[in-house]
């Protein structure tokens, strides 16, 4: 009987890993690892449920550590399977699969010199950049709308979901001897509609069963213009005198702010500050762009093609080296900031937290999801100190939010993608959420007589 079962992503927006079995196959649905609360981190240490060996194939939905992280581990623990991906998606893997690896080993040696690990005798890393180099050898490129085949009876779509650059829903086609086919969806990361660069996600085909992501499944992203937020944000920076420090994905959230600085200092709305990026994987993913240019939007794409540079404000300065980061903590006045991870649980960001969070001038601006147990999170709620390397930094800066810029569909465009399909599936599973969210979520489409559930980690539902 074909199955799935949630490996991740089950009561938490973090982790993506479905399990697909059907006719003695097995598929992985994403490879993500788990961020935030401890709790949830620590399930990156456990073993698979199943030999890493004896999976047939993974199919990826985008590059997003939460989807695509855990790959590095999986080979080393003996994944040898084509790994599905867009092109797109095989060249940020390429970015932020070594990266991860990077952060976690500059982690340990952190808490070694610090002497803050409670592993004994050191800290050690989760994987390392040659198990990133494993897992890249594993990258299999399809482009949108090719049915791929990828073991005996089973194959699959990818279909534009307008979150990250080459980031897909999945359609996924099972066929048993002696059963009908049967199709599952897999909405992956649904993206909004109406933003620039990337076009709107395509809508959603027909299926048996469905998994759906519920990020926002509680609620609405506000009304109004996240570009009319952005310029005020800046200008109260600019009034305060400090840095407006904005902690954005390497790959989506850090392009989209380029694209609204630039345009805003287009339209004589904010001054032409110095404006720097602090990641090397935000750099190459801002260049991948142009690299990629099936992949965007309309408008996006006449903006290139016209040699404008839509993505690269007035004083623009891009910090690849550890030297030329450091020298940011030299810039006085106003300026932006924009430095990985998004949910300031590693990365560069964490040095310009530590540096500026004491200054009353500083700014801090969340622009996507927090999840719970995150430095992110933790701003979020008012936190008076922050633990940051070992030691705790007085947040004395301003801490902002905007919703707005998520990458991630709101109930209302989550709800407008289902309403494409034909018919409600016979069983649609509500993952990728905080509690909350998916409850909403469940209660809505039961409301609408569909059969929703909230998987719990590590069950396994039939499929019908």
């Amino acid at each position: 009987m074909a199955s799935i079962r949630f490996l991740g992503a089950a009561g938490t927006v973090t982790g993506s890993r479905h399990l697909v079995r059907a006719g003695g196959r097995q598929v992985l649905v994403d490879a993500g690892l788990f961020q935030g609360l401890k709790e949830l981190r620590l399930r990156n240490w456990a073993e698979l449920p199943i030999p890493p060996a004896s999976i047939d194939a993974v199919i990826l939905t985008h590059a997003h550590v939460d989807h695509s992280g855990a790959l590095p581990l999986l080979a080393r623990q003996g994944l040898r399977c084509q790994v599905w991906c867009t092109p797109a998606t095989r060249d940020l893997c390429a970015l932020l699969l070594p990266d991860s690896a990077r952060l976690q080993e500059e982690e340990a040696r952190w808490a070694n010199r610090r002497g803050y690990s409670k592993h004994a005798p050191n800290a050690r890393p989760l994987y390392d950049e040659a198990d990133a180099a494993r897992a890249l050898d594993l990258l299999a490129p399809v482009r949108y709308g090719v049915r791929q085949e990828v073991a005996p009876g089973i194959a699959f779509r990818f279909h534009r979901a307008g979150h990250i650059l080459g980031s897909a829903t999945v359609e996924l086609e099972l066929s048993e001897p002696g059963a009908p086919l049967r199709r599952v969806l897999f909405s992956g990361d649904l993206g909004r509609y109406g933003v620039p660069i990337l076009p709107d996600p395509e809508p959603a085909r027909a299926a048996d069963a469905l998994v759906v992501e519920c990020t926002y499944g509680d609620r609405a992203h506000p009304p109004g213009s996240p570009a009319d937020a952005l310029a005020g944000e800046v200008q109260e920076a600019v009034r305060r005198g400090g840095a407006l420090v904005i902690p954005a994905f390497a790959v989506g959230r850090t392009q989209e702010i380029l694209f609204h600085l630039r345009a805003l200092e287009a339209a004589g709305r904010i001054p032409e500050l110095p404006v720097f990026v602090d990641s090397p994987m935000a750099i190459d993913a801002t260049a991948l762009h142009a690299a990629h240019r099936d992949d965007l939007d309309d408008e996006m794409a006449r903006l290139l093609a016209e040699g404008q540079e839509p993505l690269r404000p007035r004083r623009l300065a891009f910090a690849r080296t550890p030297e030329q980061s450091k020298a940011i903590n030299h810039v006085e006045g106003p300026c932006v900031i924009l430095s990985a991870s998004g949910m300031a649980t590693g990365g560069r960001v964490l040095h310009h937290l530590a540096h500026r969070l004491p200054d009353p001038r500083t700014t801090v601006l969340l622009v996507g999801f927090q999840a719970a147990g995150t430095r992110g999170a933790s701003l979020l709620s008012g936190a008076a100190t922050l633990r940051i390397h070992g030691e705790e930094v007085p947040v004395r800066a301003r801490v902002a939010a905007l919703s707005g810029f998520s990458a991630h569909g709101d109930r209302d465009e989550v709800g407008r993608w289902l309403a494409a399909l034909p018919r409600p599936p016979a069983l649609t599973c509500c993952v990728h959420g905080e509690p909350a969210a998916l409850a909403a979520t469940q209660a809505r489409l039961r409301a609408a007589g569909w059969e929703a559930a909230v998987p719990r980690h590590l069950e396994e539902l039939p499929l019908p």
